[in-house]
């Protein structure tokens, strides 16, 4: 784990940094330079985006983790990484020319609720391309174990970007328009700069000789596919779905929330960037126990991070949202639900790692394609019954249900569970340090009560763990600190 903790550390500081320039963007610059009806459309862009992306990737960064260290030999390395630059292509290319000649089709069904969606076709495919080769780059650079320029890209490049865009539109120096159309070159920007960066690291030589297993390579890609886009459409197909039934400044709400709620996941995103080719390593050379382990180890640790997240929001959810106008209070349920579904990813471990890197793959991207139907159905369903509470029941329902399966599927297939003793105690601790904190009152401004409540959830927390050594890593990371 040691090379893990330490890139993992790395990466939750730049996250984490990320989510600080972040929370500035969501819950102060964009509430306040811009309108609910163009916030709401930004979100609609993005999460469209998002969701378009692993389309557009054909697969390909999941393919390049779990295939790039089979390959041995240059020249079929050479041609194992050409085929990767050029496999996207084959859908981007049709997207591209699909919405050419149907841009209008496509806007009126993106505006049926929202006119002001309309004009913005293009904007969704350009920054859905940047998003797919930019994760191309990125799982470029992690099969060489060095995944932290990216992370740092990834969450806080656009950020501080955007910072800088919402203070110019807030001195008028840039119209909403032009803010939008530099933000598709934010994100055009980024995606370059991860280009060299991957370069730097290996250049790619042009070489059409492909693999003996491209066949396979391919089917895997393709399959991929169906499993980035279940994967995405249960994290982002609501926004959108938003814009197609209730007014797009409902978007702009329901952002707030989703973004105060995934900050727990941080930890896990921070995590994944290394533990994902190291289980596949791990996978190549069949070492149950190893897996096991680091099943174990990194479930409990991010369990244990991410259920304080959790306790923060929760106490402090209240004084939070005192910041903020009426409307955005909204979304204060949409935070309950999504942060509980952010604390279950967390308690998967490598979960997805285990099964993306194993033989058992197509099962889950089958299953993953169901629940992602099932999540379009519950939206549709709710959103025009329940409005927001309802987009986040459909969301919480649809991971909820994933979660559980994917348990149960490493369950059955390599007899091992991400569950622990360690895992009951630190349960135990959350719920008698969330009941301690909730009924807690503290007169002062906002800011001033969430600090405190925060500090002292914080020192008692780390005592905690420190006094009773629940966690051989994240004990040995205190140890360490206390020791300087």
């Amino acid at each position: 784990m040691g090379i893990v903790l330490k890139q993992s550390l790395n990466n939750t500081i730049i996250t984490y940094l990320g989510f600080a320039v972040g929370a500035v963007n969501t819950l102060f610059l964009y509430t306040r330079f811009l309108t609910d009806e163009y916030y709401g459309l930004v979100g609609v862009i993005l999460s469209a985006s998002a969701v378009l992306m692993p389309l557009l990737a054909f697969g390909v960064p999941n393919t390049l983790v779990k295939y790039f260290s089979g390959f041995k030999d240059s020249t079929h390395k050479n041609g194992f990484l050409t085929l990767m630059l050029v496999l996207p292509l084959f859908l981007i290319l049709p997207v591209a020319l699909i919405s050419y000649v149907a841009y209008d089709a496509i806007g009126n069904f993106l505006a049926k609720e929202n006119p002001i969606v309309k004009g913005y076709v293009w904007y969704i495919f350009i920054i859905g391309m940047s998003m797919a080769y930019f994760e191309i780059f990125y799982a470029w650079a992690k099969v060489h174990m060095k995944s932290i320029f990216g992370n740092f890209l990834k969450e806080v490049f656009t950020r501080i970007g955007v910072t800088i865009l919402l203070i110019m539109v807030y001195f008028n120096w840039i119209s909403v328009d032009t803010f939008l159309i530099s933000l598709v070159i934010l994100y055009i920007l980024r995606m370059l700069i991860m280009k060299f960066y991957a370069y730097s690291l290996q250049m790619p030589v042009l070489s059409f000789k492909f693999p003996a297993n491209t066949k396979t390579i391919i089917q895997y890609s393709a399959l991929i596919i169906l499993g980035g886009s279940a994967a995405v459409v249960l994290l982002e197909v609501d926004k959108v779905m938003i814009n197609q039934f209730i007014k797009i400044e409902n978007v702009a709400y329901y952002s707030v929330a989703i973004f105060i709620a995934t900050v727990i996941s941080v930890p896990s995103r921070a995590m994944h960037q290394i533990v994902y080719p190291l289980t596949a390593e791990i996978l190549t050379k069949n070492d149950t126990a190893s897996l096991k382990n680091l099943y174990h180890r990194s479930a409990l640790t991010l369990f244990i991070i991410s259920g304080l997240l959790y306790l923060l929001i929760i106490v402090n959810l209240g004084d939070l949202y005192l910041l903020l106008s009426d409307d955005y209070s909204k979304g204060f349920f949409v935070v309950l639900l999504i942060g509980l579904a952010k604390v279950y990813d967390a308690i998967l471990g490598n979960n997805n790692a285990i099964l993306y890197n194993s033989d058992y793959y197509k099962m889950l991207l089958i299953l993953g394609v169901f629940l992602a139907i099932i999540t379009i159905l519950f939206n549709m369903w709710l959103i025009p019954e329940y409005e927001l509470i309802g987009a986040a029941i459909a969301s919480f329902s649809a991971i909820f249900i994933y979660n559980t399966l994917k348990i149960v599927f490493v369950k059955v297939r390599f007899g091992i569970l991400p569950f622990s003793n360690a895992m009951l105690k630190v349960l135990l601790v959350l719920v008698l340090l969330g009941v301690a904190f909730y009924f807690i009152t503290i007169p002062f401004h906002p800011i001033l009560s969430i600090s405190i409540k925060s500090i002292l959830m914080i020192v008692f927390y780390t005592w905690v763990l420190y006094r009773f050594k629940l966690s051989e890593d994240v004990s040995g990371v205190l140890i360490k600190f206390f020791k300087k």
